[in-house]
């Protein structure tokens, strides 16, 4: 057992020692559980603080919010009713009134985190939900939607009903200063065995010359895809698209092109052909659902993630990881501990594997299988910068001006001024601070130099009696994190 442990300990360090500078590190704070259901504006904001904490000291740098369950909102709508899951009635607002959305953009901010909003695009009623609002899209406009295993759907081959998201979504974008805007797997629907898709009709209609339904019905949500990516650019350039799709595109047996799987397909059953929009640049990141164990017989994890570092490329690949199943399954060569251990080790492995996205967040906050602790003390212990999006800008600000420490009533701070910028792809938004020791060599690229990122314009310094000395770097970060050069100052701490 205490070779075993040595070896886990190794392997972890190791790890460490491979810590990436520039890595996505994301949780899932989803609403449809009912977990802040009729919870109130005070209990509400004090269980998504702790979370924000704990995920903060995990090393997590980008929260998804769950704003958009079943076309209702987390947030002040003009177009969409108050989410039942946030207040127990749909269409009721919060009392006393708060804005979710807005709260947890500023909460995440203070924290130096990313906040991307998350909507189930064409959801309108989860199975749960007995009664909708009297302004809801599916009320307001019944044939815009077909029932299916007890849920309603804005049907995908309605032109209309993509012009209806891309509303929506432009609204939220342009409202709130959201760092991405996020989809999850649900497009048409998960297959039910004695369910069909009520669209026979529609595909005659709509058909466009394309003979096979599939097809069109893949047809109708690339047209999607498209044209939100398009709609959300042109309202913000910087705002981040992404999408998690299932974790198995198409099986082997099906495609030449498919992973040695034999589950549900994105590609024939769910009829969403992702690699199509992340090889044409239709999202900026992709975050496919790999929550099974490592030699599952249907989906296993080793392969898939293979499968996806090579044939999802094009665009930065996040893996999607299931918290409670990896701390559950034992590791296949050492039985005593769960996996979390081997299965970062293959994200390292992985050359075009840019990040984490936890499922979910509290799984994380609640520490099951020390899942949160070995983040914060081993796999995420250092602060990581957002992958480089160059496809969206590639010019870094200039350099921060006016560097210099100064003795203030709280201690000693070194104060700097913003580079200059009037656009918002040269502006600075957030600043790094390295520290290296005097004669040490200056290596940006180690996260472990990296003493803070800020958004603040001045950092306190650990001063103890002047005896020690340093040197302090600072680069500035604009919108995409595409860093300046550094500008260094020399203090005896």
């Amino acid at each position: 057992m205490k070779k075993i442990v040595l070896m886990v300990m190794a392997c972890m360090m190791a790890i460490v020692a491979e810590a990436q500078k520039r890595e996505m590190r994301g949780a899932w704070i989803q609403c449809v559980n009912g977990q802040f259901q009729g919870m109130g504006k005070q209990r509400m904001q004090q269980t998504l603080t702790y979370q924000l904490d704990e995920l903060k000291k995990d090393g997590v740098n980008v929260i998804i919010f769950q704003v958009r369950p079943e076309c209702d909102a987390l947030y002040e709508s003009r177009i969409e009713p108050w989410s039942r899951f946030l207040t127990g009635k749909q269409g009721v607002a919060p009392s006393p009134y708060w804005d979710p959305l807005q709260w947890m953009v500023d909460e995440c901010h203070r924290r130096g985190m990313e906040l991307h909003a998350w909507i189930n695009p064409y959801r309108a009623k989860t199975k749960g939900t007995k009664q909708l609002a009297a302004n809801h899209i599916a009320v307001r406009q019944p044939m815009n939607c077909f029932a299916y295993d007890e849920m309603f759907l804005l049907n995908p081959g309605i032109p209309e009903n993509r012009d209806y998201i891309c509303k929506v979504v432009k609204d939220i974008v342009s409202r709130y200063d959201v760092d991405g805007l996020h989809m999850d797997d649900y497009f048409y629907p998960y297959p039910v065995k004695g369910e069909s898709i009520p669209d026979d009709e529609l595909f005659w209609k709509y058909s466009n010359g394309i003979k096979d339904q599939g097809d069109w019905r893949r047809y109708n949500v690339n047209l999607f895809i498209e044209q939100v990516y398009k709609t959300i650019h042109e309202t913000k350039p910087w705002v981040k698209v992404g999408i998690s799709p299932f974790g198995i595109y198409r099986n082997r047996s099906t495609s030449y092109v498919g992973s040695n799987t034999s589950g549900t397909q994105n590609y024939d059953d769910l009829y969403a052909d992702v690699l199509m929009w992340v090889n044409n640049g239709w999202l900026d990141y992709c975050v496919p659902q790999i929550y099974w164990e490592i030699g599952n017989r249907a989906a296993d994890y080793d392969t898939l993630i293979k499968w996806w570092n090579q044939y999802a490329s094009a665009r930065p690949l996040i893996i999607g990881e299931d918290v409670e199943r990896t701390a559950k399954a034992r590791d296949l060569r050492n039985p005593q501990v769960h996996q979390q251990a081997a299965k970062m080790a293959l994200h390292r492995q992985m050359n075009n594997v840019q990040g984490t996205v936890l499922w979910y967040a509290k799984a994380a906050v609640d520490n099951i299988g020390n899942y949160g602790g070995n983040l914060r003390n081993v796999y995420w212990k250092y602060p990581a910068l957002q992958p480089e999006m160059p496809f969206i800008d590639n010019k870094a600000p200039k350099k921060v001006r006016k560097l210099k420490p100064i003795w203030t009533e709280d201690g000693y701070v070194l104060f700097w001024k913003a580079p200059k910028g009037e656009n918002w792809n040269d502006k600075a938004v957030k600043y790094v601070v390295y520290r290296f020791r005097k004669g040490e060599r200056q290596d940006f690229e180690n996260p472990a130099k990296i003493f803070a990122i800020t958004q603040q314009p001045f950092i306190k310094l650990p001063y103890m009696n002047g005896s020690q000395k340093w040197v302090y770097a600072v680069t500035a970060l604009d919108r995409l994190q595409n860093e300046s050069k550094a500008v260094k100052k020399k203090v005896s701490l």
